[in-house]
């Protein structure tokens, strides 16, 4: 088992025969990724070769869908596209469209994620790198080699911080790590991860990791009080970023003393979880509180 990616997950990448999707489509497929096609309407009809596999081009997400019986679509387009790509892939009714793209504008992103959400269509991202099933998919950017199949479920909005958790805890390893992405709108949250993994029968601990500005992870919080019965650990990057400033992710700003970092580790505090001041320390909670449970 896993939350929306599995060994059974058939991909689509639109925007396979660019650069930035040739080069992570050969490394999707090296993770054991059923990759069954790429979207590109001007090549369509074209075949890519990848080492050992040649991997057909199609006109449309549709076409492709039907020929190959895709699940699954990964987004690298430029930004200036990404909503019509994203449009396309719900109309056409896949289950799951990963948008990798950064630097999309925020009203596209709102028009596509509510879009999508209508047509039952999930959104992964924007801004974000993807999501493994360590051992049967991977479908993003995250390097596969870091970590093994294991019981940990992972939900990030950084992507570096999402490796640097998935190495740190690589002897106990994964069931899945979801990189939500950091933009002000995304297409799935914390939430969405955290009762997903909660009905997961092969997840028994779920580290979560945040940032500074907004409220996602209060809200988090709240949610993981009422809803969620297994143990949560978590870590929220930002403690010594400057009042007012923009870091790194378009969302992570922080005015007042709204969406800092000591504030959204309260709230999780409050409601049962460990927050480590490291990703290291955070690694240590999470291995006594497996300890805990044995």
């Amino acid at each position: 088992m896993a939350i929306y990616l599995t060994q059974d997950s058939k991909v689509l990448v639109q925007g396979m025969t660019g650069g930035e999707g040739m080069k992570h489509t050969r490394r999707m497929l090296a993770a054991g990724t059923d990759v069954v096609g790429g979207v590109n309407p001007r090549k369509a009809g074209r075949t890519v070769d990848f080492d050992d596999r040649a991997v057909p081009v199609f006109g449309s997400v549709a076409e492709g869908m039907a020929e190959t019986g895709a699940d699954v679509s990964v987004v690298f387009v430029p930004p200036a596209f990404v909503k019509t790509a994203v449009t396309e892939a719900a109309d056409a009714g896949i289950g799951l469209a990963v948008v990798i793209t950064e630097g999309i504008p925020v009203h596209d992103t709102v028009a596509f994620t509510t879009y999508a959400r209508r047509e039952g269509t999930r959104v992964i991202g924007p801004n974000c790198p993807g999501l493994i099933t360590p051992g049967q998919s991977n479908a993003g950017i995250i390097p596969a080699d870091i970590t093994k199949q294991g019981r940990i479920g992972l939900v990030s909005k950084s992507g570096t911080l999402t490796y640097q958790l998935m190495f740190e805890l690589r002897d106990i390893g994964f069931s899945t790590c979801v990189g939500i992405g950091g933009d002000p709108v995304i297409g799935t949250t914390h939430i969405d991860c955290l009762a997903a993994f909660q009905e997961d029968p092969d997840t028994d601990i779920v580290v979560l990791i945040g940032e500074i500005g907004g409220d996602a992870e209060e809200r988090a919080a709240a949610y993981i009080r009422d809803h969620v019965t297994k143990p949560v650990v978590g870590y929220i990057a930002g403690f010594t970023a400057p009042e007012g400033r923009t870091m790194g992710h378009a969302g992570a700003i922080v005015s007042g003393s709204s969406g800092t970092a000591a504030a959204k580790k309260q709230a999780l505090e409050a409601a049962g979880v460990r927050v480590g001041n490291t990703p290291t320390e955070t690694a240590r909670l999470v291995l006594a509180r497996l300890d805990e449970q044995r």
